[in-house]
């Protein structure tokens, strides 16, 4: 494991909630897209739906779009093992009453190469973030502004 761990991309996770319990499976193909590309290696993907009573469950999720096709299938079965039911509930914690969310956990394989170069190098993350797209896109338009 040790090995593998090395050569590991940066971890990280998505909780898109779906108002209303509204799945489309619009973003599915392109989450495909991802994992064909190599781009990403998906570790967790689940489903939760949040009652108006404030209760947690989890979902199961076969035809999203209605056209009578699995459509998670290509997913069935992905779980690691990292999301245990305290992260579902505290997940669900950020949902409002009657909707559902979506819980990814993914590798960005595209950055393993560079990580695993910086740990043979000696070098370290120390600190890691992500800036959401709204910020940066107030940001801009406050620079355009101030131009």
């Amino acid at each position: 494991m040790n090995d593998e761990a090395e050569e590991l991309g940066p971890i990280d996770y998505l909780i898109v909630e779906f108002p209303g319990n509204r799945m489309t499976g619009e973003g599915l193909p392109l989450l495909v897209d991802l994992v064909d590309r190599g781009l990403i290696r998906i570790l967790d993907l689940t489903f939760v739906r949040k009652e108006e009573d404030g209760s947690v469950s989890g979902l199961e999720i076969a035809d999203l779009t209605g056209d009578g096709e699995l459509d998670l299938a290509v997913f069935e079965g992905v779980s690691s093992g990292l999301l245990g039911q305290d992260d579902l509930e505290e997940a669900a914690g950020a949902l409002q009453p009657g909707s559902s969310a979506g819980i990814l956990v993914y590798e960005n394989r595209w950055a393993a190469p560079f990580a695993a170069a910086l740990n043979r190098s000696g070098a370290q993350v120390v600190a890691s973030g992500r800036i959401p797209v709204p910020a940066v896109l107030a940001a801009l338009d406050t620079a355009d502004d101030a131009r």
